[in-house]
């Protein structure tokens, strides 16, 4: 027997946290799907092993559902929604109102009365975005249809909690339009305080604390629970607080590491406490009762959240002359009613507004929404074109790395392009050299071999003299590489106690236009070190990097495959280094693109057209052939692909966290499985 205490519970947590979610994933079913059949298993209708009655889970749940209102908030992309403000409001006005006007209705018909039936309404508007990793893949998200509905989730989100915090306050006493007056007054100096206040709090506490990112973390727990208790205090459910603060420290946070550290402890232990809590309070023969003997009930929930998202998707593409193609992507996109629903419901319940079998209904809802919406996004988002206004009218002229150059002010126009190459590993130092070497020659540049000699506190150290030592005759060497080149070298030997900041911070003094960096084959402990190094430039650095496992002298590099996930300037910029590498040796370029299987031959005509165009430069002459490919595998058609290549450049993606070098799982596994050389390219703010 068990003993029954909060150790064993949390322990129990943990294993379902661990194991359950994999499994549904791997059936296709969200993870979180698997969190609610955990707690109904382990809950009283079950193995009775978890109860939700105590303190013990009421806390983690609390949290939980803090956390997760919390994070949903820092999700949302602010300057996203600030290109398309006015249409964004818009939209989430219709997508808000229409929904909740449905749910009113379908209250009132099943007899509940006007604030119950009102919260319906709420629970109706606001949607999860599980469609955006879907539009991101695709390359989609810049289509301005993609972008208001995405911004619209502001709208939604913030008017439904407002909605529920005022059904809460409405339920707890008498009604009065008194009452409701101060009600509203006390919620809209609740709002500015958090809003606006604690933004000013976390700007200025911040650029006070510079990089102590665990006080900078702990500032930000701080900020969301306080933010939770005053709106307790208003009578106002936790949270609508959790929401605004983070509303509030969304841009003070940005996409840095404190961001990353809050998402993964709420995504890796809370956030799937409140799931399990979810299916604690399910019960079970209730649930069963309401399919069967609530069934009209169930089905008109899930109908009238369907039929007026649809609706209002309709009725945008009256207002901004948007195609069915993009009509469709808006709709299937607001189809999933998950996280601020659920919440919802769940405080609704609790509070006694909701009966039993309506939230049932929600829970049937939640799981036929979060299934349908991204098929259907799967279906429709294809159809969607990438406008080439990003690139400005498709700009041809200039090198891939002088856009960096002209974003500071006051630099010398006679400025050289200069490569900047770490020096680590003799086995590769040569490969490295004679790439940057190649580069600098073809731009008239010079190539600044860097070696960082690691040192703590103690300056003289016998080991350290041994290192500097090491490091003079490396870079002695690489002028002996530099001048087969005939190309300019300026050798810098560097002490630091971390050596990726010493590889950043020598590139922003020497303004390295380029810093290229060995990859090593070798695996375990040493590998994952190394990587660590990698990963803090890639954070760091303000230049491009390009990180390199050659297994060929530079020189023998004639084909080179370029995967293109989708038309960006980012995307553009890897292919101009693609281009700008070619042209040193001769080499051809053939652009890969995989698209997905259910792109008509139009669709792949007008892309391999976009951006032929957009990749042309007329004074070039690099062969360059574009190769488009339908298939839903990407991960092996480039691997397939890459046995005819000298060498695959791959783009990463240049995320400001604490993940550091943040690469998608299709390149991971590409990763791991490529033969040939390889480069991964990147940039900052990518």
């Amino acid at each position: 027997m068990l003993p029954n205490t909060p150790i064993v519970a949390f322990t129990i947590l943990l294993l379902v946290i661990l194991t359950i979610p994999p499994i549904f994933e791997r059936l296709r079913l969200p993870g979180l799907v698997g969190l609610l059949v955990g707690g109904v298993v382990l809950g009283p209708h079950g193995l009775q092993l978890l109860n939700s009655e105590t303190e013990t889970m009421k806390l983690l749940s609390d949290i939980g559902k803090i956390y997760l209102m919390f994070v949903i908030a820092l999700e949302i992309d602010l300057e996203q929604f600030n290109k398309t403000r006015n249409r964004s409001i818009g939209f989430g006005f219709i997508t808000f109102f229409i929904p909740i006007i449905a749910g009113i209705l379908v209250g009132r018909f099943f007899g509940f009365g006007w604030n119950a039936s009102i919260l319906i309404g709420s629970l109706f508007a606001p949607h999860t975005l599980l469609g955006y990793p879907i539009v991101n893949r695709l390359g989609v998200v810049a289509n301005e249809a993609v972008t208001v509905t995405i911004g619209a989730t502001i709208f939604t989100d913030i008017a439904a909690l407002l909605v529920l915090a005022i059904c809460v306050s409405v339920n707890a006493g008498e009604f009065s339009v008194v009452s409701l007056v101060i009600q509203l007054g006390e919620l809209a100096i609740y709002a500015v305080v958090v809003l606006f206040g604690f933004k000013w709090l976390g700007e200025q506490y911040f650029r006070r604390t510079g990089d102590e990112e665990g006080n900078q973390f702990l500032f930000i727990m701080l900020v969301v629970f306080i933010a939770s208790v005053e709106a307790q205090i208003i009578h106002v459910d936790i949270i609508v607080g959790a929401f605004l603060a983070g509303i509030a420290v969304n841009e003070v946070v940005g996409n840095g590491p404190v961001k990353e550290k809050v998402e993964f402890i709420g995504s890796t232990l809370f956030i799937p406490f409140f799931f399990v809590d979810m299916g604690l309070i399910l019960d079970v023969p209730a649930f069963v009762s309401t399919i069967t003997n609530e069934f009209v009930m169930t089905l008109a929930i899930i109908a009238g959240v369907i039929i007026s998202k649809f609706i209002a998707a309709l009725l945008a593409k009256q207002l901004y002359n948007y195609n069915f193609p993009e009509t469709l992507t808006m709709w299937s996109l607001t189809l999933p009613h998950v996280a601020a629903t659920l919440v919802e419901a769940l405080v609704g319940f609790q509070e006694g507004i909701l009966t039993e079998p309506f939230f049932n209904g929600v829970i049937v809802l939640m799981l036929v929404t979060s299934i349908l919406g991204p098929l259907t996004t799967s279906r429709f988002a294809p159809l969607l074109s990438q406008p080439l206004s990003l690139f400005n009218g498709g700009n041809k002229s200039g090198i891939w790395w002088e856009t960096h150059e002209q974003e500071f002010e006051g630099e010398s126009d006679e400025h050289k392009f200069t490569v900047l190459v770490s020096i680590y590993n003799p086995v590769t130092e040569n490969y490295l050299l004679e790439m940057g070497a190649m580069l600098a020659k073809h731009e008239s540049g010079l190539v600044v071999p860097l070696s960082i000699v690691k040192a703590n506190f103690h300056l003289d150290e016998p080991v350290l003299s041994t290192a500097i030592h090491h490091s003079e005759r490396q870079l002695k060497r690489t002028q002996e590489i530099t001048q087969q080149f005939h190309v300019e070298a300026q050798p810098e030997l560097r002490i630091y106690n971390d050596i990726s900041q010493g590889i950043s911070c020598t590139a922003r003094e020497k303004n390295a236009s380029l810093i290229i960096m060995g990859w090593s084959q070798q695996s375990g402990l040493r590998a994952r070190l190394f990587g660590s190094i990698i990963d803090s430039v890639f954070w760091s650095s303000h230049c491009p990097v390009a990180v390199t496992r050659l297994l060929d002298d530079p020189i023998d590099i004639h084909k080179i495959l370029v995967p293109v996930k989708n038309i960006t300037p980012q995307a553009l910029r890897t292919v101009r280094f693609a281009q700008l590498f070619a042209d040193t040796n001769q080499a051809y370029v053939t652009l890969l693109h995989i698209c997905s299987s259910v792109s008509s031959a139009e669709q792949i005509e007008e892309f391999k057209s976009q951006l032929s165009e957009i990749v042309s430069v007329d004074e070039s002459e690099v062969k360059l052939k574009i190769k488009v490919i339908a298939n839903d595998n990407v991960a092996q058609v480039i691997i397939r692909m890459a046995r005819s290549f000298d060498l695959v450049i791959l783009r990463s993606m240049r995320r400001r966290t604490a993940g550091g070098l943040a690469v998608s799982d299709v390149t991971n596994e590409v990763l791991k499985e490529l033969n040939c050389s390889l480069v991964l390219f990147g940039e900052p703010h990518s």
